[in-house]
């Protein structure tokens, strides 16, 4: 079908304002110049940098003003879910949320013991090579002195100081690298529950806070949007206008341009498209502007198709893989609930050592959170941990940092998988599985040299079937055979069936987590 000029210059016309819009929209997601555009295609040629596959070991504080409820995670949300166990306890605590809401928390999120350095001299010391900080959650609270959020952050209100930028200064001191979590993109389906209120009983139908439009800059602005907030809010739906999405980049962008952070995680996968994606390339291009072309940066997503060709790691939140990876990854979880919770039990240092050189031997790095309380000081609980942890690094770190996997990730029982009588893979991270023994054993290797972690102690040998001169592995010849944290060669016989290393008589300390032996070959 022709048409006439006269119709062309009329669809034109008609056209050019929604045009304008776009342009203008799209024209204001500027991303610092460098190697990457906010796109796809340009971002999978992003390659990772090789100190990540080294680090191995990170640590995370998981901390905000929801921290000074002490009452568990997601509490800015459920404290609005009418019969939640939450919402009974800020009910019995603090009141009713029509009258007493999560910005009535802020200013009791004081810090008043936080102590950056002396916590990361401790972190440093348990072998962590990256510390993360909380730059926002999907409380909509940021961490740090924010351009787009000058009433609800840390510098304007609570402990009014720069936690992220505290954070930063004591890591890079240290030679560790930093990192930031960001939580922002799922915020704006997140709080809807903020606006409404309670359906039975004597408040029945008044509003919670969250509708005051006052506080319409943490609780969000619904104003012309059809948001239906009792069927459709989901709580990491990612359901939100241009607007907002527009105000995610700006904050995140804020956060690059000020810290420069080495790793940005996001929880979930990338968010919003050409908005979540020129996030990245904001990442990717700081790093390079700030190390002479080389981008050093890590982003992680939730999602594996996001990963798949270059673009991302991929993070794996309170799980595993079930084999080697090609490109490396990162699993991360908590010793606790991800915010502080009073009374909740912590993983022991024997399930964290499991849990890392099970994901080191396929290529892995472990992320774990230490959850502060409102006071930003450690729990005498976690402080045990902690130095279990470290107690057994000091001894065995050696086959952990900068190692590769071997042929195969490990062998023993906890190889197979194990189902629950729901049907369901048992989840290690949790703590539904047992812990590792002296049965199971993982690999790593570093040049010529291999190292068997031994999740136990054996009474009187080891004995390695995959080390056998006829497994199906086909390893090479051994020369010698070690203990970390033992001075002496031990004895050894490579048979075709199994390798079988004499142990000392004395168990070393650390021997009720795992003990690691050391192996060349020829």
């Amino acid at each position: 079908m022709r048409i006439t000029r006269r119709q062309a210059l009329t669809l034109l016309a008609t056209a050019a304002p929604t045009l304008r819009s776009a342009y203008a929209q799209q024209n204001q997601i500027a991303v610092t110049p460098g190697p990457f555009a906010g796109t796809a295609p340009s971002l999978q040629a992003y390659r990772f940098p090789a100190w990540f596959n080294d680090a191995k070991f990170g640590i995370w504080a998981h901390w905000g003003p929801q921290s000074s409820v002490e009452y568990g995670d997601w509490y800015a949300r459920n404290m609005y879910i009418q019969g939640s166990g939450q919402y009974n306890y800020h009910v019995e605590t603090y009141g009713h949320p029509s009258k007493f809401g999560y910005k009535d928390l802020v200013p009791q999120f004081k810090a008043a013991r936080w102590d950056p350095d002396h916590l990361m001299d401790l972190y440093v010391k348990a072998g962590a090579k990256y510390f993360f900080s909380m730059g926002v959650h999907h409380d909509n609270y940021d961490m740090w002195n924010s351009k787009y959020q000058p009433r609800w952050n840390a510098v304007a209100s609570g402990p009014k100081r720069d936690i992220v930028g505290a954070w930063a200064a004591a890591a890079r001191k240290r030679g560790l690298r930093f990192g930031v979590s960001e939580h922002l993109s799922n915020s704006y389906d997140w709080l809807a529950p903020a606006h409404l209120s309670d359906t039975t009983g004597p408040l029945a139908g008044i509003p919670y806070d969250g509708s005051d439009s006052t506080f319409a800059d943490l609780y969000h602005d619904y104003s012309g949007q059809p948001f239906d907030f009792a069927k459709t809010a989901q709580a990491m739906g990612r359901v939100a206008p241009d607007r907002w999405k527009l105000q995610y980049f700006r904050r995140i962008k804020d956060l690059i341009d000020q810290y420069q952070p080495d790793l940005l995680y996001t929880d979930g996968g990338i968010p919003f498209d050409e908005y979540g994606y020129s996030t990245l390339a904001e990442v990717y291009n700081v790093s390079a502007a700030k190390h002479n072309g080389k981008v050093e940066s890590i982003y992680f997503s939730k999602q594996a198709d996001n990963c798949a060709i270059g673009t991302c790691a991929l993070d794996r939140e309170r799980g595993v893989l079930d084999g080697i990876s090609a490109s490396p990854w990162q699993t991360d979880t908590c010793i606790g609930d991800w915010h502080y919770k009073r009374g909740v039990a912590y993983k022991s240092p024997k399930k964290v050592i499991d849990l890392l050189v099970d994901i080191v031997s396929k290529n892995g790095n472990l992320l774990l959170n230490f959850p502060l309380p409102n006071s930003g000081e450690l729990d005498f609980a976690e402080r045990e941990v902690l130095a279990g942890i470290t107690a057994w690094m000091a001894v065995n770190s050696e086959g952990i940092y900068a190692t590769r996997p071997w042929k195969i990730y490990g062998e023993g029982p906890s190889t197979k998988v194990v189902i629950a009588p729901n049907g369901k893979e048992f989840d290690p991270n949790e703590g539904k599985k047992p812990d590792l023994t002296a049965t199971d054993i993982r690999f790593t290797t570093k040049g010529s040299t291999i190292y068997a972690f031994i999740q136990g102690w054996p009474e009187g040998a080891a004995v390695i079937p995959s080390l056998g001169t006829a497994s199906a592995q086909n390893p090479p010849k051994i020369t010698s055979a070690s203990l970390l944290g033992h001075d002496q060669n031990l004895k050894f016989s490579q048979e075709p069936t199994t390798l079988n290393v004499t142990l000392p008589a004395s168990r070393p300390p650390t021997a009720n987590i795992g003990i690691t032996l050391k192996i060349t070959t020829a």
